[in-house]
């Protein structure tokens, strides 16, 4: 191999180099070990994980070809090998290598793994699919490396994205001890209701600036490409009957979200078995598209029926085409950005159940305590109010979470 043969990739890596902004970094950026010798994220598409790996490379490398980006769904590899590419690398000095779609990759465990093992001072840093499934692999990686998710834009990161406020973002208790101070300080000098509503319907993923009036249709396209490729990709298995029964299932859930399915009576429509449609579900959860509410702690081993099914964020009810009510954009406003940064469940009494622990009831301004009163750590998330009290904290503050 010769540096012509590699041209093409090197002219990739640094046109995509050249363009990227340092300005805003995703929450996530100043999270990470960059130290560690393995580490991946994995994420939805769309939500930055590329732009995250060039910021990485661009902000601390002074010889960008010290460092090497690829990304591993290229058209090159098609009749070259990724290890023929890390070999001629690495002897030629390389000794950090950014990996990007490397679900893409057949046996890209192995190929990792191997990697890891063959080459003890290289530094490897891979982007994926959000249904990575690394514990559960053939291949055993998470004694190696480092994992991290990364999720959409939070309503934090939208007010920074746009340039309108900086906010630091607030743990779940800090949140319910400190709102009203929180919410005063954030409030002086801008309208934070007209940009919440403008997050509710275009900000969760951060393409939304560049797509402009497209922006539902580009979450269309994306959406397919997650159905026929990523979980494709990772549930080998899959026919085209099958993923054709997967699309069938997620915009039946749109059309009816918030929903409380029947199983039995969905995988009829489906012409499937409960175990397959079960199955389906937790692949929709586990590809960022839909957002399961159980009433016991999930486990993806073994797999029980969802009490309650919303889509996984709010930009997605308007490119789905979903009937959107007030009420369902704020339950699936609420489990979005809660459910990123700890376990929620379905309770007997009110919404949600946090942590096993904060019992809460989402509504407008005019919602009150009746169905959760007297219940111990029970709070209102309530929308249309800028600053709250007491228990009652207004619901676009549940968007500072990270």
């Amino acid at each position: 191999m010769e540096y012509s043969d590699i041209q093409p990739l090197l002219n990739i890596y640094h046109r995509n180099l050249a363009s990227t902004n340092l300005k805003f970094k995703r929450y996530l950026y100043k999270q990470i070990n960059w130290d560690a010798r393995l580490l991946g994220i994995k994420g939805a598409r769309g939500v930055g994980k590329t732009t995250l790996l060039l910021q990485r490379i661009k902000e601390n490398f002074t010889n960008i070809d010290d460092v090497f980006y690829v990304s591993l769904d290229n058209l090159w590899f098609q009749n070259h090998r990724a290890e023929d590419l890390v070999e001629f690398l690495y002897t030629h000095g390389v000794h950090y290598i950014f990996f990007d779609e490397v679900h893409k990759y057949p046996n890209w465990t192995l190929f990792i793994k191997n990697l890891y093992d063959s080459y003890p001072d290289l530094n490897i840093v891979y982007t994926g699919s959000a249904m990575l499934a690394i514990d559960n692999s053939k291949v055993d990686l998470s004694r190696r490396q480092s994992l991290y998710s990364l999720k959409g834009l939070s309503f934090r990161e939208y007010l920074e994205y746009e340039g309108i406020a900086t906010l630091h973002p607030l743990s779940l208790e800090e949140l319910l001890k400190e709102h009203v101070r929180y919410a005063m300080n954030a409030i002086s000098g801008i309208k934070v209701l007209k940009y919440f509503e403008k997050y509710l319907d275009a900000g969760y993923y951060p393409y939304y600036k560049t797509s402009g009036k497209d922006y539902p249709a580009r979450i269309g396209e994306v959406t397919q490409l997650v159905i026929d490729s990523d979980i494709a990709a990772i549930e080998e298995s899959i026919t085209y009957a099958t993923k054709q029964k997967i699309k069938k299932l997620l915009m039946v859930i749109a059309e009816n979200i918030p929903l409380e399915p029947n199983i039995r009576q969905l995988s009829a429509s489906l012409e499937s078995t409960r175990d397959q449609t079960l199955k389906m579900l937790y692949w929709l959860e586990k590809a960022a598209l839909l957002n399961l509410l159980t009433d016991k702690a999930k486990d993806y081993k073994h797999l029980v029926g969802p009490k309650k099914i919303y889509l996984e964020n709010t930009n997605l009810m308007k490119a789905l085409g979903c009937r959107i009510s007030k009420g369902t954009q704020r339950e699936t406003f609420f489990a979005n950005q809660v459910g990123a940064v700890t376990s929620l469940s379905m309770p007997k009494q009110g919404d949600f159940l946090a942590n096993n622990k904060y019992l809460f009831e989402v509504g407008g301004a005019q919602k009150t305590f009746d169905q959760i009163a007297n219940l111990p750590d029970s709070y209102l998330a309530i929308d249309n109010v800028e600053v709250g009290n007491g228990n009652r904290i207004p619901l676009w503050l549940f968007g500072c979470l990270y």
